[in-house]
């Protein structure tokens, strides 16, 4: 059952970056769209990931 669902996963990454690639070069209205949902999702993944090491990375000191 998690394979199904890592496979999923993984067929909309793939779906989503292959739709970037193609909106940027001036591909159909649709793309765009999902290019644009693909984008968001990858700022909220990153805001996400650094406020949880700030959060973990606070009380060490700087190399």
């Amino acid at each position: 059952m998690i394979l199904i669902v890592l496979s999923v996963v993984l067929l909309l990454v793939v779906g989503g970056c292959a739709c970037v690639v193609r909106a940027s070069r001036g591909g159909p209205t649709w793309t765009r769209a999902v290019a644009a949902a693909t984008l968001a999702a990858g700022e909220l993944v990153r805001s996400a990931g650094r406020s949880r090491g700030s959060r973990a990375g606070s009380g060490d000191a700087d190399g």
